[in-house]
């Protein structure tokens, strides 16, 4: 969607004044003891423990939950909920995915019943200048172990076969819905022994929606050594096709959880040997993308400041106007507002990842999102350093 132009200003991720301007004295104050909590691993090894038997002999945690992490972290309840936030990002420049972050569910008609709220979301953005994307998580949509078992290229049962067919079916109705409304939408990656028959259906999508423009985007995990292969493979079967791709570039959010399944199950790890490797195929991706971008859309959903500035004064050195509507700049909801926010600022397309949902229903993916940013070397320490540095600049002014 389209979004309004503003006066380019000169990009410094160091402005925590921009960064934090939305945010009252009481905001940076939760979020600093957020990000605190955080930095002690409290939530990620006490936090889904306590919630859970609290919830269970009925104490009233959901309020305190709702105040605090779902608050920072999350728009609301439902898309209607979000709508504050989503203004409050727009008046500042960034547009908005919304992501029903409900996970864990295990049913047909769960599965159904998601299907119909990402189309929601879809007719949202439709009628919305704000929202940027819309995004659907494949195992949200189809039994983990059924996507497993074609992944692995088992045969299937009568009922297996009938039941995967509804999962494309669910895919098929979102991405047709975007195309047709003209909503771009993102298909987020997972484990790695699902990921080959994910990309197989990304692939068909794309081939069939992305005619005229990059309206479906797979999701390219570069913390795995093969993923940059992948990406240019993906390019030029596009490219021969006559279609365009879309590439939604992060480094990844299960390495500890991949690296033990290779361990236990002997095979060999498809994570990449140390960070340096995954930075570097990360950044070669951004460059290859950028030499084809009239048939690339790239979002570079990162909270990495090297690979942002890298992919901004590329830009800049191509003369590529920092709104080309092939190129998003995109982080998490209450996560790296110095990257966002200046980003914002000085004229790029960025996005934030906006979950929603019932707080008890969402309370996974938070925790879940706790602990790969908690994996993340020096993200929350990054965090509390911005956050204190605007607290004592704000100080010093009254």
């Amino acid at each position: 969607m389209t979004q309004e132009i503003r006066p380019q200003h000169e990009l410094s991720f160091e402005d925590t004044e921009i960064a934090f301007r939305n945010k009252t004295d009481a905001d940076l104050n939760r979020a600093y003891w957020l990000f605190k909590l955080l930095a002690s691993n409290f939530l990620t090894q006490i936090g889904p423990p306590l919630t859970n038997a609290a919830l269970r002999v009925g104490l009233p945690i959901t309020g305190i939950i709702r105040k605090t992490i779902f608050k920072h972290f999350c728009g609301g309840e439902s898309i209607e909920g979000c709508a504050g936030t989503i203004l409050n990002l727009a008046a500042q420049g960034v547009g908005t995915i919304l992501d029903y972050s409900v996970e864990g569910e295990n049913t047909e008609q769960a599965f159904d019943e998601t299907c119909e709220e990402i189309l929601r979301t879809v007719a949202y953005a439709k009628n919305s200048e704000h929202i940027a994307f819309s995004v659907f998580k494949p195992s949200g949509l189809g039994r983990f172990g059924l996507w497993a078992k074609v992944n692995a290229k088992e045969t299937l049962t009568e009922a297996e076969a009938a039941e995967y067919e509804r999962v494309k079916q669910r895919i098929t109705r979102i991405c047709e819905a975007c195309h047709n409304a003209e909503v771009r939408v993102l298909i987020d990656a997972e484990h790695s022994w699902i990921q080959d028959a994910i990309d197989d259906i990304a692939r068909e999508m794309m081939l069939t929606f992305n005619r005229s423009a990059p309206i479906v985007y797979n999701t390219y995990q570069l913390y795995r050594h093969d993923k940059l292969a992948s990406l240019k493979a993906d390019y030029y079967l596009c490219e021969t096709a006559g279609c365009f791709l879309g590439a939604k570039l992060v480094r990844g959010a299960y390495m500890e959880i991949e690296r033990e399944r290779a361990t236990d199950k002997g095979y060999p790890s498809p994570i990449q040997p140390d960070k340096a490797a995954s930075d570097s195929d990360y950044n070669e991706a951004l460059l290859f993308s950028l030499d084809h971008i009239s048939r690339i859309g790239l979002m570079a959903g990162t909270h990495n400041e090297a690979s942002c500035r890298l992919l901004a004064e590329e830009m800049d050195r191509r003369q590529l106007p920092h709104s080309h509507p092939h190129i998003h700049f995109a982080q998490l909801l209450g996560m790296s507002d110095n990257l966002s926010f200046n980003l914002a600022e000085a004229g790029f397309n960025v996005a934030k990842y906006m979950p929603y949902g019932p707080v008890k229903a969402v309370m996974p993916y938070l925790f879940r999102r706790a602990r790969e940013n908690t994996s993340v070397a020096g993200q929350t320490g990054r965090e509390l350093a911005l956050l204190i540095r605007e607290k004592k600049r704000r100080k010093s002014i009254k």
